[in-house]
C-alpha cells in the first residue's frame, strides 16, 4: 500500500513530467529554438499549481473504494474547476500584457509563461486525473480511512477566491502595464538581448553558469522578472501554505471525533490521526432526516446510520441516490461480517449498469452473477437464419444444439405460434355454493363478458382481455382471465386489469369476497395440467425433416434408433414417471439458456418448458426423419422485467427483436417463441441421436468437465 505522501509525490512528479513533455511537443511544432527559452525555465516550475493537484490527490485519497475514488476525483475536478479555468484565463491575460511590453527577452519569457499557463491546464484537467486514478488504483485501495492517513478533503463546494492570490493578481498586472507604458518607449531602443548562446552547451555546469551570470546581470527587464518571480514565490510558497492550514484549522474546529486529541497547533498529528467522518451521527441523521443533500455524507457516515438502524438497508438506493454507491455501501455494510470478507472479494461488482436493476429487477443489490453466455447455430427458422444466445454452465449443451442445428441445415425449421394469451386466475369467495353459481352463470354470458373486457382493457393500451374461464368448487370461484399483452410477457398488466374487473363485478355482487388475486389457477410457476392443455403464454409448434444423409453423417446414428428411443424414453418413459408435460428429452435446458441470455423470467421455465417432441420415419421408404416439438405454455416478453439489462438487450437485438414491434405489436415476442421451440427441436434432435448412439457418456466427459489441477 503506498501512503499519502508518496501519492502525493508520484502524481507531482507525474504533474511536472507530462507538463514538461507536452511543452516540448507543442515547441517543437511551433519550431521554437530551445536555446532562446533555457532561461525561463523558472517560469515553468512556478506556474505549475502543485497546490491544486495536491488538494486534487488528497480528496482522491478520502475514499474506500475504487467508484468512491472515481467519485471523488469527479468531485473534486468538478469543484477545482471553474476556478483553476478562471485563474488560467486571468494569468494568461496577466502574463500577455508582458507580451506587449517591448523588451524582447521579456516578450519571449511571457509568450513561454502563457504557453506553460495554458498546458498547465490542460494537463491537469486531463492526463492528472486518469494518472491519480491508475496510481490509486495500482496500491490496491489506497484509502485514508483504512490507513489511518490524512483524510482531510481540501476542497469545499463553497470554497472562495483566495484574497492575498487576488492581490498577487493585480500587482502583476500593474507591474506588468508599467513595463507596457514607460518601459516600452524608454528602453526599446537601448535594451538588445540578443543573447547567442551556442547549441553545443550542453552541460549542465555551462547551461547554469551562463544562466546565473545572465541573471545576475543588471537590467530592468531582469529587475522586474525578478520581481515577478519573487512574487510568484511568495504567493505559492507562503500564502498558499497559510490558507491551506487555516482551511485545516477551520475544518478540525468541527470534528467531533471519539479518541482523537485536537490540537490545531500541531497539524501534522492532526491530520495523521483523522481517519473517519467530521459529522457525529445526531448530524447525520439530521442531514437524512430533513432530506437534504446526502452527497455531503461519506460512505462512512452513511455505514453508520444503517448499522444504528437510522437508514434500512433495503433504501439505500433512495437515500444516496446513486445506485452504483449504494451497492458499495451495503458491501460495506455486510461485509463487516468475518464470513462475507472474503467472499465479496470473489463477487463481481464493477462494470454494471445498477440503475436499471433499481426498481424493477431486484432489490438488496450487492454485486451480480456472471454467466457463460455461448452461441448456438445457424439454425434457419422459416427461411431465415439465427445464431442463438444461451447462458449456461452446462458444458455439452450448446455444442449439442449446434450440432443439431447442422442437421437441420438443409430444410430448416417451420414454426408457429397457434395461440396467445397470458393468464390470472384470481380466487372469490361467496356466501354460499348457489350465490357462487349465480356469479358463474353471470361471467358465461357474452354480454356480461364484454362488461368486464371494457373494465379490463381501459387499464393497459395492450392488454386485451380474450376469454374468461371460470371453474367452482363450493362457495369458491375461481376466474381464469386470459388476454394478450403485445410484446411484454404481461403479468403485470394481467393482474392491473384483473383488479379492476374484479372490482366492477363486486360491485354487481355485494356479497363477493376477493380472498386473492392469484388463485393459483393461472397457474404461474408450477407444474399443472391446466396449462398443458389450455395454454398460457404463447402456444408454439415447430417441426422438421431431415434427411437420412445428414443423419447418418451429422448425428452419427439411424433413423430407427431415434424413434425406437423417443417412444420408450419420451413417450413410454415420461407415462410411467407421471410426468406433466414432461414427454421431452431436455426442453428444460434450451429454455433456461435462452431465457438467462434474454431476460426472461429464470422461475417461468417450470411452464414454458412443457413440451412433448414426436419422431417418426418420413418419405415413401421411411428414410428421412420427421420431427416436431410442441410447447403449449411459453411465457416470453421483448419488453420489460430483465430486458432492459444492456446484456440481455443486447441477445434480444442480436436475435433482431429487441423491444417493441412498432408496426404489429406482439410479433417480437411471438418470434421469440419460434425461436426458443425450434431451437428446442435442435437440442431434442441431437441429444436423442446421442443416446441411440451411445454418445452421451462419451461427449460429456470430453466437453462437461473440468481438468483437475
Amino acid at each position: 500500500m503506498l501512503g499519502s505522501k508518496y501519492v502525493l509525490g508520484v502524481t507531482g512528479i507525474f504533474m511536472i513530467f507530462s507538463s514538461f513533455l507536452f511543452i516540448t511537443v507543442v515547441l517543437n511544432f511551433l519550431q521554437i529554438d530551445f536555446s532562446e527559452l533555457q532561461d525561463a525555465i523558472f517560469f515553468f516550475l512556478l506556474l505549475i499549481d502543485l497546490s491544486k493537484a495536491a488538494r486534487l490527490a488528497n480528496f482522491a485519497l478520502n475514499s474506500c473504494n475504487e467508484i468512491e475514488i472515481k467519485n471523488n476525483i469527479a468531485k473534486g475536478l468538478s469543484v477545482l474547476g471553474p476556478t483553476i479555468t478562471l485563474d488560467t484565463a486571468v494569468e494568461t491575460l496577466v502574463i500577455g500584457i508582458g507580451t506587449l511590453s517591448g523588451v524582447p527577452r521579456l516578450e519571449i519569457l511571457c509568450y513561454f509563461a502563457c504557453l506553460s499557463v495554458i498546458v498547465n491546464y490542460i494537463v491537469f484537467m486531463t492526463f492528472y486525473p486518469s494518472s491519480l486514478f491508475l496510481l490509486l488504483e495500482l496500491s490496491k485501495g489506497t484509502s485514508l480511512k483504512h490507513q489511518n492517513i490524512s483524510a482531510i478533503p481540501f476542497l469545499e463546494s463553497n470554497e472562495k477566491t483566495n484574497p492575498i492570490v487576488e492581490r498577487v493578481k493585480i500587482i502583476m498586472t500593474i507591474c506588468l502595464l508599467l513595463i507596457h507604458l514607460i518601459i516600452r518607449q524608454s528602453f526599446q531602443r537601448n535594451v538588445d538581448f540578443h543573447m547567442t548562446i551556442d547549441k553545443t552547451l550542453i552541460s549542465s555546469y555551462i547551461v547554469i553558469t551562463t544562466y546565473l551570470s545572465y541573471l545576475f546581470n543588471f537590467c530592468i527587464d531582469n529587475v522586474i522578472v525578478l520581481i515577478l518571480l519573487l512574487a510568484l514565490v511568495i504567493k505559492c510558497l507562503y500564502f498558499e501554505t497559510i490558507d491551506n492550514k487555516l482551511d485545516v484549522r477551520r475544518k478540525l474546529s468541527s470534528t467531533n471525533e471519539v479518541g482523537v486529541q485536537v490540537n490545531c497547533l500541531d497539524l501534522t498529528k492532526i491530520t495523521t490521526n483523522i481517519t473517519k467522518c467530521i459529522k457525529t451521527v445526531d448530524e447525520c441523521v439530521s442531514i437524512s432526516t430533513k432530506e437534504l443533500d446526502v452527497d455531503c455524507l461519506t460512505d462512512y457516515e452513511i455505514i453508520q446510520l444503517v448499522l444504528n438502524k437510522h437508514i434500512p438497508v433495503y433504501q439505500l438506493e433512495s437515500v444516496v441516490r446513486d445506485s452504483k454507491r449504494a451497492v458499495m455501501i451495503r458491501r460495506q455494510v455486510f461485509g463487516k461480517e468475518e464470513r462475507y470478507k472474503n467472499i465479496f472479494r470473489s463477487l463481481p461488482v464493477d462494470n454494471f449498469d445498477y440503475d436499471k436493476v433499481f426498481g424493477a429487477c431486484c432489490e438488496n443489490v450487492i454485486g451480480y452473477i456472471p454467466i457463460p453466455l455461448g452461441i448456438a447455430g445457424p439454425i434457419k427458422i422459416n427461411n431465415h437464419l439465427y445464431n442463438i444466445p444461451m447462458a449456461t454452465t452446462e458444458g455439452c449443451l450448446v455444442a449439442s444444439i449446434t450440432r443439431g442445428c447442422k442437421a437441420l441445415a438443409l430444410n430448416g425449421v417451420e414454426s408457429k405460434v397457434v395461440h396467445d394469451g397470458m393468464t390470472r386466475g384470481p380466487v372469490v369467495r361467496f356466501p354460499s355454493a348457489s350465490r357462487a353459481s349465480v356469479a358463474m352463470n353471470w361471467l358465461q354470458n357474452r354480454n356480461n363478458f364484454n362488461l368486464l373486457k371494457q373494465k379490463f382493457d381501459s387499464t393497459s393500451r395492450y392488454a386485451q382481455l380474450i376469454k374468461l374461464k371460470p371453474c367452482i368448487a363450493g362457495r369458491y370461484l375461481f376466474i381464469r382471465f386470459v388476454a394478450t399483452t403485445g410484446d411484454a410477457m404481461g403479468m403485470n398488466m394481467l393482474s392491473k386489469g384483473t383488479e379492476k374487473s374484479l372490482k366492477y363485478l363486486q360491485e354487481r355482487f355485494l356479497d363477493m369476497e376477493l380472498l386473492s388475486l392469484s388463485g393459483n389457477f393461472c397457474t404461474d410457476k408450477k407444474p399443472a395440467y391446466i396449462n398443458w392443455i389450455e395454454g398460457r403464454g404463447k402456444s408454439v409448434i415447430s417441426e422438421a425433416i431431415i434427411q437420412s444423409t445428414a443423419v447418418t453423417s451429422v448425428l452419427k446414428t439411424t433413423v430407427s434408433a431415434i424413434v425406437d428411443v423417443n417412444i420408450s424414453k419420451n413417450l413410454i418413459g415420461s407415462s410411467m414417471a407421471g410426468t406433466i408435460g414432461g414427454n421431452n428429452a431436455h426442453a428444460a435446458n434450451v429454455v433456461t439458456a435462452i431465457f438467462l441470455a434474454t431476460g426472461q423470467d429464470p422461475a417461468q421455465n417450470v411452464v414454458s418448458s412443457n413440451c412433448i417432441t414426436l419422431v417418426e420415419p418420413w418419405g415413401p421408404k421411411g428414410e428421412d426423419l420427421y420431427i416436431s416439438c410442441t410447447m403449449p405454455s411459453l411465457e416470453v416478453g421483448t419488453v420489460g422485467g430483465g430486458t432492459i439489462l444492456s446484456a440481455q438487450g443486447a441477445c434480444l437485438d442480436m436475435l433482431g427483436i429487441k423491444g417493441g414491434h412498432t408496426g404489429q405489436p406482439g410479433e417480437n415476442s411471438n418470434q421469440l417463441a419460434r425461436i426458443i421451440c425450434s431451437t428446442v427441436l435442435a437440442g431434442e434432435l441431437s441429444l436423442l441421436a446421442a443416446l441411440s448412439a451411445g454418445h452421451v457418456v462419451e461427449s460429456h466427459l470430453k466437453l462437461n468437465r473440468s481438468a483437475m489441477k
